[in-house]
């Protein structure tokens, strides 16, 4: 072989690697959850970003949706038994759901983690569009986005994520 075609040979394989490095990191590389500050039904601020080194479920739901309704009892009961370990959660009712109808939901269950109103939509097209409830997206302790799940959550799968978290660190 000549000089020539060593020198395509070492491009060719320099460039192998440079696509498979790409691949790689594109495929590993979760993206960041968005730099919001939201306001809770107390009017308190919540501020993704000051919720960097704990694990956070952002659910978005809505009070006329079956789904959201039967899994809420499961969220409580998650954040009960997690949050005391790094755990937060913060339920983001849909820009169509009226403010009453939220306000009387989440007093009547007595929801303990951050309730806020996404009343123009702006915390949904943050999160890339949201249109459909429920859906979750998990948060790990670094603010990156690791999981989004349409539709009803696994928590069985949640609970081991959240179980595992300090067996990792």
């Amino acid at each position: 072989m000549g000089n020539k075609q060593y020198h395509k040979l070492f491009v060719f394989a320099a460039l192998g690697i440079v696509l498979a490095v790409m691949l790689y990191l594109g495929l590993t590389q979760k993206p960041a959850a968005p730099a919001l500050t939201m306001t809770d039904l107390s009017g308190k601020p919540v501020a993704l970003a000051q919720l960097r080194g704990k694990t956070v479920l952002v659910n978005f739901w809505a009070t006329s949706c079956p789904g959201c309704v039967k899994e809420m009892p499961q969220l409580v009961d998650t954040y009960t038994r997690y949050h005391d370990k790094g755990f937060e959660l913060v339920a983001v009712s849909m820009s169509y759901d009226p403010a009453d109808h939220v306000r009387q939901f989440a007093a009547e269950r007595g929801l303990p983690f951050p309730v806020v109103m996404d009343s123009r939509g702006d915390i949904a097209h943050a999160f890339g569009d949201v249109k459909l409830t429920p859906t979750s997206f998990l948060i790990d302790a670094d603010g990156h986005i690791v999981e989004q799940t349409i539709g009803d959550l696994d928590f069985v799968k949640l609970r081991q994520y959240l179980d595992g978290i300090g067996k990792h660190s």
